[in-house]
């Protein structure tokens, strides 16, 4: 991390003042596996809170959050621990695929990180976002970049005092000068936007 942190602030003075302030990266990862990939797409599109109650209701009902124990809840119980049909469509699709070997969790690991990134989108409601997040947040990868992460992106336009949100690719350009420390330069992103927000 000290590289990282030496590299951060030699390609982008602005985040400087905000890493002194911070301090220490301090990324709290998830457990690799089948349980930390069902939050992440609980997580999509809603609060942070909301999605940890549903995935604490899920966890309640179901005891392990396993494939087989997806694949055998039912939409009741799923339904009850507030998954919308969607989501919940998207589960058993991914219980599925690791149930019977298309999505080897395991071997992701081992990917790249645009290959493991395509391993999961081929489940359904996987997208882009939800595996750059379960890189990050499962797998601990260091230069990953979620460019439609809307918090990111507002983030950005704090730091540098823009009039309006920037796009996906504007945020990717932005932050190719972060490479190969990307993630790092992420998480400082989003404790730099709660730490506004809050004030």
């Amino acid at each position: 991390m000290e590289a990282a942190l030496r590299h951060l602030r030699a390609v982008d003075p602005a985040l400087i003042p905000w890493i002194d302030q911070i301090g220490p990266f301090a990324l709290q990862t998830q457990p690799h596996g089948f349980a930390t990939l069902v939050y992440a797409i609980i997580s999509q599109q809603i609060s942070l809170t909301a999605a940890r109650a549903i995935r604490d209701r899920l966890a309640a009902a179901l005891g392990d959050i396993t494939p087989t124990a997806i694949l055998a809840a039912g939409d009741t119980t799923l339904r009850a621990a507030g998954l919308s049909t969607q989501k919940i469509a998207s589960l058993y699709d991914l219980a599925a695929r690791v149930s019977d070997g298309r999505l080897n969790l395991a071997q992701l690991a081992s990917l790249d990180d645009e290959t493991a990134i395509a391993h999961l989108t081929a489940a359904r409601g996987i997208g882009r976002w939800t595996a750059e997040i379960y890189l990050i947040f499962g797998l601990g990868r260091l230069d990953i970049l979620p460019a439609t992460d809307l918090g990111l992106r507002d983030a950005i336009r704090l730091v540098d005092e823009l009039p309006k949100i920037p796009s996906p690719s504007e945020l990717l350009a932005r932050g190719e000068r972060w490479r190969p420390y990307r993630s790092v330069a992420c998480w400082y992103l989003w404790q730099i936007r709660r730490i506004i927000t809050q004030r």
